[in-house]
């Protein structure tokens, strides 16, 4: 009779001790199979929350820019373009410009590829007399934003007045009790009130705004304007004065350019406060996933040998009962020929039988535990968590891993029977 035959016979003799035996091995492979695999699940369900938490950063990111942007509209153009005559101090003094410049600038300005600067408001202002009124007043002629060609069009930060209508700070419109729609005289000229303003606090509540226009006709400067107004571009950098410099210095060449620093500061310090939090909530998330992970594979580095050691140690000390018990028939395979090689092949083979069979039932367990811890939100394919080569790698691992386990475990109870003395055997039986 083989071996082969004889190990099976063994196996329906004694199925009980069998059966202990494959669900130790099969408690150590699905220990072993299932951590690699919930280690893979948990690293694709991070993958996963990673993005959608990107996605969902990224649409809040682009919705706080976007307020953000609408709130640093208020503070209105940061950078203001004089004729190069223009003495500095004067202007600091006067807030407004006594040289001036064509008005064909700013058209020159918007038809150029200049990327660092957006929102182009020519503008004529002067502090005058208002003669009908008596009392001085800064006028302003401006006739809306020049668009640019080379841009993506964008909601205009000021709104023109119309010709022929006239626009008024608080002060002015609350002490001459002027209102909307009323009529009023500027220099001989008449004009329809448009729009009166809140109170600012600054000197917008003695401004009277015009058409560019008319502007120039009351003021005898046709043509002419002494300042264009732009918004600084931030995606040049926070320090990009210079380059802006530079760029409308090759376009405008009689011309000089000025920061207002506080509200240029103002947009970065927002813009990078958004791009900051939105960075940092993100890296948070990286790092909570990273220390759950590194915490279950230490928990993981521990309870595994563990379980394997156990495993082990049944599997052997079925080996031993087993041999214990078949004391008798191993006495009597051996007087009738049975070579100690033989014996210790036949308990082999068996306990080879009983890691083909652990190893395959535990890949099977190891398998689906993850799954089913996953929850339904979180279920994932077969294929989702690695390809073909990575599932049959996790069956070598757990068959030759079974297998050598249960040979290994069960190697000193084969030796122990291999070594029996026969005589000696059937002489106490």
């Amino acid at each position: 009779m083989k071996i082969q035959q004889l190990v099976l016979k063994e196996i329906i003799h004694r199925k009980l001790n069998f059966s202990l035996s494959v669900f130790a091995t099969l408690i150590a492979t699905a220990s072993l199979i299932g951590s690699i695999v919930l280690l893979r699940v948990y690293d694709i369900r991070t993958e996963s929350i990673l993005q959608q938490k990107e996605a969902e950063l990224q649409a809040r990111m682009d919705k706080l820019q976007d307020d953000m942007r609408k709130a640093m509209l208020v503070l209105g153009f940061n950078i203001v373009i004089l004729p190069k005559d223009q003495d500095l101090a004067d202007w600091y003094s006067d807030d407004y410009s006594v040289k001036d410049m064509p008005e064909s600038y700013v058209d020159r300005l918007a038809n150029s590829d200049i990327l660092s600067i957006r929102h182009l408001l020519p503008s004529l202002q002067q502090k005058i007399l208002w003669p009908e009124r008596r009392r001085s007043v800064i006028l302003v002629g401006t006739r809306g934003e020049v668009p640019r060609l080379h841009q993506t069009p964008r909601k205009s930060l000021v709104q023109p007045v119309p010709y022929g209508s006239i626009t008024l700070g608080y002060e002015l419109h609350r002490s001459m009790d002027i209102r909307v729609n009323d009529t009023v005289k500027l220099m001989g000229k008449t004009f329809t009130v448009n729009e009166c303003y809140e109170e600012r606090g600054n000197k917008d509540d003695i401004t009277a705004w015009i058409n560019l226009k008319e502007a120039q006709e009351l003021l005898g400067k046709e043509g002419r304007i002494n300042a264009i107004l732009a918004l600084e571009c931030l995606c040049t950098g926070s320090s990009s004065l210079p380059t802006i410099r530079k760029e409308i210095a090759a376009i405008l060449p009689g011309t000089q350019v000025i920061e207002r620093g506080s509200r240029a500061l103002a947009r970065a310090e927002a813009r990078t406060k958004v791009a900051q939090e939105a960075a940092t909530t993100l890296e948070k998330e990286k790092r909570g996933r990273e220390t759950i992970r590194h915490e279950k594979e230490r928990m993981a580095s521990i309870l595994i040998p563990a379980v394997l050691l156990a495993c082990a140690l049944w599997v052997a000390f079925m080996g031993f009962i087993n041999v214990r018990s078949r004391r008798e028939e191993i006495g009597i395979l051996r007087t009738v020929g049975i070579s100690a090689r033989h014996i210790f092949m036949l308990f082999t083979w068996k306990h080879l039988s009983i890691g083909i069979l652990g190893g395959f039932w535990g890949l099977a367990l190891g398998t689906i535990l993850p799954f089913l811890f996953s929850g339904p939100d979180y279920a994932l394919r077969v294929g989702a968590v690695g390809p073909l080569t990575f599932w049959l790698g996790l069956g070598a691992l757990s068959l030759i891993g079974a297998s050598f386990l249960s040979v290994v475990a069960g190697w000193i109870p084969a030796m122990i029977a291999s070594r029996q003395d026969p005589a000696e055997v059937l002489r106490d039986e």
